[in-house]
């Protein structure tokens, strides 16, 4: 398989992968999505709040973990730095079998290792649930979790994430645009969340677990609080952290009537939060 200018291909694609250390044992793998410091990365390898976040060029960062959906196992973090060369991405969709795929990370303790292969698949695979995954015919190990799959011209189709028998299987780069619009939203009405199984008695149902909320957002006006978890707005049961950017989509000042448990988890209680300018929020027992 010969390709013109891999080494440079290679470069390229290794100057935008970071090692991701949780602070525990083992480490893992990161793309650097933005220049001004968005980093994304595997829920499963950032599980806290922060992870040490080392570049390419031997610098480190404190980076602090600010969207995580842990059903797609994705997580964003955000370091201090600009002007880092961020990864070109590339329209998953338009990934066919066969193709080159290129996939760096840090693998075994290995900086910046790369290895190749072919695109088998893109889409949901027997066994590994209805989530769509690109699927190539190339060997990872502990440590690439994270890192990125590239396309034979250095973008990156996919986050790698696990191995299932003989196939990789990445994050589809289309829906890690999607996880990152919905932190976006998220991140506008002023909350941090993630999505868990609801205590007694429905545990069979999930909501999202406020992790944050900011003073003077539109959920801290409203008297939301870290905590708190929000069920879904009177039309709707959340189930993910899309589900509730998708209810905050939209510009014009509207009220969002959300559904939350607090305390005891014994009664629903309702919130009417304010969006798009000062207004008045309140709850409901």
């Amino acid at each position: 398989m010969t390709i013109a200018g891999l080494g440079e291909i290679a470069e390229s694609v290794r100057r935008f992968t970071v090692l991701v250390e949780p602070g525990e044992r083992g480490n893992g793998s990161g793309v650097i999505w933005s220049s001004d410091g968005t980093i994304v990365t595997n829920a499963h390898v950032a599980r806290g709040r922060q992870a040490r976040v080392s570049l390419w060029d031997g610098r480190a960062f404190a980076g602090e973990v600010f969207s995580r959906d842990v059903r797609r196992d994705l997580a964003a973090l955000r370091i201090s730095a600009t002007g880092l060369p961020a990864a070109a991405v590339a329209d998953s969709s338009q990934a066919r079998p066969g193709e080159v795929a290129i996939a760096v990370g840090n693998p075994l303790g290995f900086l910046g290792a790369m290895t190749m292969g072919v695109v088998c698949g893109v889409g949901p695979l027997r066994g590994v649930g209805s989530k769509s995954w690109v699927q190539a015919d190339i060997r990872l190990a502990p440590g690439n979790s994270g890192g990125p799959l590239a396309d034979s011209r250095g973008r990156v189709m996919g986050i790698n994430t696990m191995v299932a028998g003989r196939l990789a299987l990445a994050i589809p780069s289309n829906d890690v645009a999607r996880f990152l619009r919905a932190g976006s939203s998220v991140q506008w009405l002023g909350v941090a969340a993630r999505a868990v199984r609801l205590p007694r008695p429905e545990p069979s149902r999930v909501g999202l677990l406020l992790l944050e909320v900011r003073a003077k957002s539109p959920a801290g006006l409203a008297s939301l609080m870290a905590g708190d978890i929000l069920l879904g707005t009177e039309e709707a049961a959340f189930s993910a952290v899309d589900d509730l950017a998708l209810a905050l989509e939209g510009k014009e000042p509207r009220v969002l009537r959300l559904r939350f448990l607090r305390g005891d988890y014994r009664k629903v209680r309702k919130v009417s939060v304010w969006l798009g300018g000062l207004g008045r929020s309140s709850i409901a027992a």
